[in-house]
């Protein structure tokens, strides 16, 4: 199956069970096409609904089962949005490095199956994916993603940058609240989440200017409200962006970035 055969059946299935199906073949990129910049079909209960209609409790909700629901909730549609995202990019980017699409190819399987492992979750919580309205933050900032630079900042280093905090911090508010199970979804998210920020800072460092650091490409390649202070949680966890790679003067600059 070609690269962007998958990422159209990803981006433009209106049935959930086809949109998070792996491709169930050998991918091939021999015909990328031309670039396209496509909105995601959905099932009508997964629409993307106005953001003042989106609640989704704090943290502490996670002590309560019901307001747990709905903060897994959110998490299968986080992830639901990074597929689709990860094949918008395909699609948007035709013409970048094959590696780095193979790449983009590999996390948006990762992001399927993050999506199926929420869904899952939240159906043993007595929950029903599309029971609550959703959000499309992520898909809120595509207009200013206009090359591969700026997806891997927005997208690798931001949002997938804060999530090792943010799983880190939900997988122990789980615990304490006695769901192991939960728990243990988050820590494998956050495992696969370390790589792909991986994947990010490799590629802003293959595709920044020659004589621009990490930090400025990086802060450079951002567009307002993203900026540095977004690729981080209220708690700091310096382990996972280690282990991804992040050089000692990036975490450390990104650990005192402000509003």
């Amino acid at each position: 199956m070609e690269l962007r055969h998958f990422a159209d059946r990803v981006l433009l299935a209106d049935d959930l069970a086809v949109k998070l199906a792996p491709p169930g073949e050998e991918l091939t990129d021999d015909d990328p096409g031309a670039a396209e910049r496509l909105r995601p079909a959905r099932p009508p209960e997964l629409e993307i609904a106005d953001a003042g209609s989106v609640t989704v409790p704090a943290i502490g909700g996670m002590a309560d089962r019901e307001q747990r629901s709905r903060i897994v909730h959110a998490f299968a549609n986080h992830e639901l949005q990074a597929a689709e995202l990860f094949a918008w990019a395909l699609r948007a980017f035709p013409d970048a490095p094959p590696d780095f699409r193979a790449g983009l190819a590999g996390i948006l399987q990762d992001e399927q199956r993050h999506t199926r492992m929420y869904v899952a979750r939240l159906e043993a919580l007595g929950g029903r994916f599309g029971e609550q309205p959703v959000s499309g933050y992520f898909w809120g900032k595509t207009p200013a993603v206009t090359s591969p630079l700026r997806f891997v900042c927005a997208m690798s280093l931001t949002f997938e940058n804060a999530n090792l905090d943010h799983t880190v911090d939900y997988a122990a508010a789980a615990r304490d609240a006695g769901d192991d199970d939960t728990a243990a979804v988050i820590d494998r998210v956050h495992r696969d989440e370390v790589e792909h920020v991986r994947f990010g800072w490799r590629w802003l460092r293959l595709l920044k200017d020659d004589d621009a650091t990490m930090w400025q490409a990086f802060r450079d390649h951002l567009t307002w409200p993203l900026r540095p202070v977004k690729a981080k949680g209220r708690s700091f966890h310096r382990r996972g962006r280690e282990a991804a790679g992040l050089d000692a003067d990036f975490i450390r600059r990104l650990q005192e970035s402000r509003p």
